[in-house]
């Protein structure tokens, strides 16, 4: 079962790629919703509002657990940023689980206006495989890549796509491209069939 954090944020668009996938999904509102999931997706949204709802939906503790004990997790956009190690221009009340060692900048490429989408080359998909739509609304921006994480993407020489073990964050949407591909190179990261989990 792969849950998709519920809290605030484009979280139907992840659960229709995973659904398509073939994999069951659950909405994760509550620490008993997340008893049943073995992955984790956390969409894009307002990090700070993500953040203090976290803390008021009881949520951010057993997360916190459930990741330092291996859960896989993918975060886009916000969501890359609740994952991170250090957060640049945040609340002084904003709480990240630190888990992938990057730093990112919240809005690093812009306010709402200065959103935007481009073709993303992501060799890991394969060496003939067509580019990645990447669809950047508020963005954060990574400014410190750490010891041992993957740089999967990159944009103008920016890392954009990382994976550090069970953890893979994107600064962009994937689930507004309507490509299932990034979700499964997720999957595939941590499951050895096809198999539903």
């Amino acid at each position: 079962m792969i849950g998709v954090l519920a809290l605030q944020g484009a979280f139907h668009s992840h659960q229709v790629l995973l659904d398509g996938l073939g994999h069951s999904t659950v909405q994760v509102r509550t620490p008993a919703d997340l008893e049943r999931v073995a992955a984790l997706v956390m969409p894009g949204g307002e990090s700070t509002t993500m953040s203090r709802l976290l803390t008021t939906s009881e949520l951010f503790e057993p997360i916190a657990a459930r990741l330092s004990d291996g859960m896989p997790a993918f975060g886009t956009c916000a969501g890359m940023i609740l994952l991170a190690t250090e957060v640049l221009d945040g609340r002084p009340d904003q709480r990240s689980f630190g888990v992938i060692d990057i730093t990112v900048q919240r809005n690093g490429y812009g306010r709402q206006l200065d959103s935007f989408e481009t073709e993303l080359a992501v060799p890991s998909l394969g060496s003939d495989a067509p580019p990645f739509h990447g669809v950047f609304i508020r963005a954060p921006k990574v400014t410190r890549v750490g010891r041992g994480v993957e740089i999967l993407a990159d944009h103008a020489g920016v890392p954009v796509l990382l994976r550090h073990g069970p953890i893979t964050v994107a600064s962009f949407h994937p689930e507004l491209a309507h490509d299932p591909r990034l979700h499964a190179q997720f999957l595939a990261s941590f499951t050895t069939s096809q198999t539903e989990i």
